[in-house]
């Protein structure tokens, strides 16, 4: 099977941590979060397979898939295991790629995310899957926007906020419909209730008090379902890296020390 194609970018110096973006996003997603952690870390960032600049090749697509494009990546990118910091469809991704791939992963940090969903849910994904397929990606994005961030950031016209959702929709909605619904498709089936038992690195999960797509009791089977994991929360939406990017960093950067220490 030929290897995808990733658009990656890194800034920093120090240990090598791994930024794993949302769905309908690309690396940019994670620059407020990047240029505070370059200082300590090197910073790998790359967009998913169907996203940003990278291929985008024909589906279905699972969350395997995704996970192994990431240990690709690792394995040119880095001498040794990284710490993986992924939200949304990232945290999907670093719960299959801590499983599949453990020698490359020193630590994990899972936020926004959900370990599987219910027969509801799926229907959910799906009726988003054909909605995108017949009129585009443009069409999900008002819904999108709601989820991703609190009313309060998409107003912020002072503090940025609502310039942040302008750039972040347009991505959105340049993304290839195809491949957006193929990784719909990869979110709607993922189920790691058991697999997370397998999960032997360190792992911190982040949930967002306000966040209406993965609420935080999401976060907490995640964390119950991985030994010894750390739940820590955070005042935000579904993009909680992008709307309290300060706020993100001061729960990752302790782990990541401590991780360090005990490594």
């Amino acid at each position: 099977m030929s290897q995808t194609v990733l658009n990656w970018t890194r800034q920093g110096q120090g240990p090598v941590v791994v930024l794993s973006h949302a769905l309908g996003c690309d690396f940019g997603m994670w620059d407020g979060v990047a240029a505070l952690l370059a200082n300590h870390s090197t910073v790998l960032r790359y967009d998913h397979r169907g996203h940003g600049q990278s291929e985008a090749p024909a589906g279905p697509y699972t969350i395997e898939m995704f996970a192994d494009d990431a240990a690709e990546l690792i394995r040119a990118q880095s001498k040794g295991p990284v710490h993986f910091v992924g939200l949304s469809l990232g945290g999907m991704t670093a719960q299959a790629l801590a499983v599949r791939h453990p020698a490359l992963v020193q630590s994990i940090t899972i936020a926004n995310a959900a370990a599987w969903y219910d027969d509801a849910a799926r229907v959910m994904w799906q009726a988003r899957v054909d909605t995108v397929l017949a009129k585009g990606v443009a069409a999900i994005a008002d819904g999108a926007m709601q989820r991703w961030f609190t009313p309060g950031f998409r107003a912020d016209e002072a503090g940025g906020g609502a310039k942040e959702v302008a750039t972040l929709r347009a991505r959105l909605e340049q993304c290839d419909a195809a491949a957006y619904a193929a990784s719909c498709g990869a979110v709607a089936a993922i189920d790691f209730r058991s697999s997370n038992s397998r999960i032997a690195c360190p792992a911190l999960v982040i949930g967002g008090t306000l966040d209406e797509a993965t609420p935080v009791a999401m976060s907490q089977a995640i964390a119950n379902s991985i030994t010894g994991a750390q739940l820590r929360t955070i005042d935000a939406a579904h993009l909680s890296a992008v709307e309290q990017p300060e706020a993100f960093v001061r729960l990752l950067q302790p782990f990541l020390d401590g991780t360090k220490q005990a490594g």
